[in-house]
């Protein structure tokens, strides 16, 4: 997202233009918002309305919609956000009442009409004069106009009537934050429209000149690998960026930090295992020392004791493992389950926060046997080195 501030160039579509020529750059996507009024059945409603363009339709938001996503770039077309869908219709949820399916409001909304009032920016040369513009005739109002340089522009008050073709669940604008919208129009068709804005009270001499001019524009760029260059070529035009890899960056030192101190309590809990697997080892060759002794008596090798403590090492490291991992995924589960119900309580979908491959179910078992077998080296060797008539004289 590039925004411009205050000492910047202007962000008008000349420079959106050589922003979509710079290299790595899908597209750049001016943002189109602003608050109107729309009739719905002859009721006026008061909301949001965003731009999208038309490599929107690959948005998550969009897979489960009922209806169908813009015919063209430039049609006459609308989605509505299901909360304001479920305003046109008159719903209204109780606290602790269920979301509604999105599937009950598509065939009382899809192909409706809504009749948007917007307020038209126009430049006109000469004195600037403002009119309003109702069914194709015009009456003079006070409104606003400036003159700029010999130049002037007009406000003039429309009427635009919009075709309900998709009602989106989730919400494609909830990166935005409290600004969102809650309906949906083709950016070429918004374009069209030129829809007065705050930037155009800004800035009097792109208005005049009939120049659009964004607050804010986003890009698209090829890969993730490529936003630091394409945003350091933007900054060099003047611009300030944000992107995903900036409001990430914060979250990665965080868990950076977090896998430190998981290494730390990880390293000090197999250290632990460790000397917990030499102990009880060590305890088993005291408390069978005469054992020890007449197998060696009658033929055992230092290695045949060896490979005995060692097997016993090995089945301690393999029960260890699957026992872990075996609380390990009960407590994901529990863990999941719990996120899920919170989520249901905020009104959000449900999402599988934790699992477990069965490459890392096997990992962790192959790897609790590594650290048996090593822990086992030394009480093996002591095992082994036992002289076989001290061990036999042993109560």
């Amino acid at each position: 997202m590039i925004c411009a501030p205050a000492d910047s160039p202007a962000l008008d579509e000349s420079a959106r233009e050589k922003i979509t020529q710079l290299r790595d750059v899908l597209e750049a996507s001016p943002d189109i918002r602003f608050i109107t009024e729309l009739r719905y059945q002859d009721k006026p409603h008061l909301t949001l309305i965003a731009a999208l363009p038309s490599s929107a339709k690959e948005r998550d938001a969009f897979e489960n919609m009922q209806g169908q996503f813009f015919s063209s770039d430039s049609a006459p077309e609308a989605i509505l956000q299901k909360s304001f869908a479920e305003e046109l219709l008159g719903k209204r949820r109780k606290p602790g009442e269920d979301d509604t399916n999105v599937a009950e409001l598509g065939p009382p909304l899809l192909g409706k009409d809504l009749v948007m009032r917007y307020a038209e920016r126009m430049a006109t040369p000469g004195p600037a004069i403002t009119a309003s513009e109702t069914n194709g005739t015009q009456n003079a109002v006070s409104d606003h106009a400036d003159d700029v340089a010999g130049a002037a522009y007009s406000v003039i008050s429309r009427e635009q009537t919009l075709k309900i073709v998709g009602i989106s669940d989730l919400d494609p604008d909830s990166l935005r934050g409290p600004g969102r919208a809650r309906v949906f129009l083709p950016l070429k068709f918004a374009e069209n429209l030129h829809v007065m804005q705050a930037t155009s009270l800004r800035d009097n001499s792109s208005a005049a000149a009939n120049t659009p001019t964004y607050a804010t524009v986003s890009v698209r760029v090829r890969s993730a690998k490529n936003v630091a260059t394409v945003e350091n070529a933007i900054r060099k035009m003047g611009f300030n960026t944000f992107s995903i890899v900036d409001a990430t960056r914060s979250m990665r030192q965080f868990f950076a930090v977090l896998d430190l101190f998981l290494g730390i309590f990880g390293s000090l809990a197999l250290a632990v295992a460790s000397i917990g697997i030499v102990n009880t080892l060590v305890m088993a060759i005291l408390e069978r020392r005469r054992e020890i002794g007449i197998m060696k008596a009658i033929g055992a090798s230092d290695v045949d004791v060896k490979k005995l403590f060692f097997a016993e090492a090995g089945a301690m490291g393999v029960l260890g493992g699957a026992v872990g991992v075996a609380l390990g995924w009960t407590i994901g589960r529990v863990i999941n389950i719990g996120t899920n119900i919170y989520l249901k309580r905020q009104e959000l979908p449900p999402e599988q926060i934790w699992f477990v491959p069965w490459w890392l179910v096997l990992g962790a078992i192959v790897f609790a046997l590594l650290v048996s077998l090593i822990s086992g080296l030394y009480p093996a060797s002591r095992a082994a080195r036992l002289d076989p008539v001290q061990a036999l004289r042993y109560e």
